[in-house]
């Protein structure tokens, strides 16, 4: 097995193109009502350092796609060729209509324009390294992968803030946890709302949509409205033309919100200057618009995965048992059943995210091409920081080769052997050193540029 830390550069290749796509314009969104929070305050891993809150804003309006409606759940049979069989119907149902996308058939329909919600949580500096820093505090904004609620991060930023910040220069001073549509408390507002596609462009959208939009324009203490005020044209005209200015920004995305991270950056460039790519799911094209072997493997296990327990100790006996979940850290799964489940009238508790939720997500195969595609013309003044999964195939790690490699310039990466796909879940600590050499090395000094 090839241990080396990083990844010669690879042959030279020819790529077929897989057309990528202009993203759908923002529109102002269409707001009938204001929802209310579906989870209780908690007590977060960060309070020793932060003060922590969940807000709401709108999502990217129109969708990128169509209203479709969601397919028919299987039904459960305990004869397991008929349960498999009302899988499998689901299944071809859900990448059915996602290659109808790929190829253009549902170019003519209307765009999909109910509102929908993003659910985010700020933290922000109330105690530690307030005192006495060196240079202004820097902002981090974290998006998840696919199937984990927002929370999942709070492991690794726990470790990053106890176990090296203190001994650093740099001062993380406000976090934000980024929430896509149909993942966690932003599923239970959209819960009916959500759609039978999706596509991850639209994650895209709605995280640029934050950023000129909502995002408040420099860090403070004071507390912000559970639903964000959306700012004025004119200050999302200046962020267009001059970027974040009351900020120092660094973004860090997991896979598929690593994709998406990086489809914003490419759109909007002037919006970044740092990107951590944690296995990011950004992927050379095939050339045929299929679906992969290991998508439809992904797909399936998502449309029959269960989503229903008695109580958050049945849920944590059967993750407990499961060889998935045994090699996480225990904290990230501590959150994981604290975060990702909630509690419904009658008393069960179940997903946030609804299995067929996840495997609509899953179903994606064009948008890591065209990023791919489009990574090699990503302004060359944004910083990349590639940490890449270990534990994998040998196929999958020469993808990652050719992903790394793409853009060179002002690119780096480093290869994490502690860890498969799930870094953030695996190995929460070995990540939250990585993003700490980073943060050192650009913003540890009195010099850096923030």
């Amino acid at each position: 097995m090839d241990t080396s830390p990083t990844f010669p550069p690879p042959e030279p290749y020819d790529l077929p193109t897989c057309h990528p796509r202009k993203l759908v314009p923002l529109e102002p969104p269409a707001i009938d009502e204001l929802p209310a929070l579906p989870s209780p305050p908690r007590k977060s891993l960060l309070d020793a350092w932060f003060t922590a809150s969940t807000h709401l804003i709108p999502a990217a309006f129109p969708r990128t796609t169509p209203n479709i409606p969601l397919p028919a759940l299987p039904k459960w049979s305990a004869n397991k060729d008929e349960f498999k069989a009302s899988v499998a119907k689901t299944v071809k149902e859900i990448l059915s209509v996602k290659e109808k996308q790929w190829r253009g058939e549902m170019d003519d329909l209307p765009l999909g324009r109910k509102p929908m919600w993003n659910c985010v949580n700020r933290y922000v500096r109330t105690q530690g390294r307030a005192q006495g820093v060196r240079n202004l505090g820097v902002t981090l904004f974290f998006a998840h992968a696919n199937g984990f609620p927002k929370e999942i991060w709070e492991p690794t930023l726990q470790r990053l803030i106890s176990d090296f910040e203190s001994k650093a220069a740099y001062n993380v001073t406000e976090v934000w946890l980024w929430e896509a549509r149909n993942h966690g408390d932003s599923a239970l507002v959209n819960k009916d709302q959500l759609d039978g596609i999706y596509d991850w462009r639209d994650n895209t959208r709605d995280i640029l949509h934050f950023l000129l939009h909502y995002l408040p324009a420099s860090a403070s203490s004071s507390p912000l409205p559970t639903h964000l005020p959306r700012l004025p044209d004119a200050e999302a005209e200046a962020r267009l033309a001059h970027g974040l200015t009351g900020r120092s920004m660094v973004y860090v995305g997991h896979s598929f919100g690593a994709c998406s991270t990086v489809r914003a950056a490419i759109a909007h460039p002037v919006l970044f200057k740092s990107i951590v790519l944690v296995d990011a799911m950004i992927l050379p094209t095939s050339g045929k618009l299929v679906t992969s072997p290991s998508t439809v493997n992904y797909v399936v296990g998502a449309v029959q995965r269960r989503d229903s327990w008695s109580s958050r100790e049945e849920a944590r006996r059967q993750f407990a048992a499961s060889p998935f979940f045994k090699v996480w850290d225990p904290a990230v799964l501590d959150i994981y059943i604290e975060c990702g489940l909630y509690e419904t009238s009658d008393g069960q508790v179940k997903l946030k995210m609804p299995g067929i939720q996840e495997a609509v997500c899953f179903a994606e195969n064009h948008a890591p091409y065209e990023t791919f595609e489009l990574l090699a013309g990503l302004d060359e003044r944004i910083e990349l920081r590639w940490l890449v999964a270990g534990k994998l195939p040998p196929p999958d790690h020469q993808l990652r080769r050719l992903t790394v490699w793409r853009r060179p310039m002002n690119s780096s990466h480093v290869r994490m052997f502690s860890a498969g796909h799930l870094i953030a879940q695996e190995a929460p600590g070995d990540l939250a050193k990585e993003i700490h050499d980073f943060l050192n090395s650009r913003y540890g000094s009195q010099k850096a540029s923030l």
